[in-house]
């Protein structure tokens, strides 16, 4: 779901937010994914409502195949640079917050509702599979978005 503004689906953004709840999962696993696929074509942040340490599960599915060990949580408040083309909400907390800063700001907000998977109960392989799930999921909607390919003919 999209909040209308001046980018399309098929733009890609020069600047983007990715936020969430505590920046502690699923916005740091986007950040990260997205930086790994456009290097410096995007610049990327993570944060969210509030922030909070980053979860030991998101390292463990990221560093499979990222390194995030570097990732400092923040909040909306200590953002460095709050310009940005695209921000790009994964709850609905964050989702809320997006649209109080968007009021004086001239960013697009797109929502995608993403599981909270420390909210998955059951054994260690259970939970890391759905945090797996969860940052194969973020991948795919990321390549998707921002694909910089042209459309197949049909």
């Amino acid at each position: 779901m999209s909040i209308p503004g001046n980018l399309s689906s098929a733009t890609t953004p020069t600047s983007v937010l990715f936020a969430c709840t505590h920046n502690s999962i699923r916005s740091p696993m986007a950040e990260a994914i997205t930086k790994s696929l456009f290097g410096h074509k995007i610049y990327v942040q993570s944060a969210g409502v509030r922030a909070t340490e980053i979860d030991g599960f998101t390292v463990e599915v990221l560093d499979e195949i990222l390194d995030v060990s570097d990732h400092l949580s923040k909040n909306f408040d200590e953002l460095l640079d709050t310009s940005f083309d695209l921000i790009i909400t994964l709850s609905p907390e964050a989702r809320k917050q997006a649209e109080e800063i968007t009021r004086t700001a001239a960013s697009d907000v797109e929502f995608w509702l993403t599981l909270d998977p420390s909210l998955v109960e059951g054994n260690r392989e259970m939970r890391l599979n759905a945090y797996r799930q969860v940052r194969d999921d973020l991948y795919q909607h990321i390549r998707s978005r921002f694909s910089t390919s042209p459309a197949p003919l049909v």
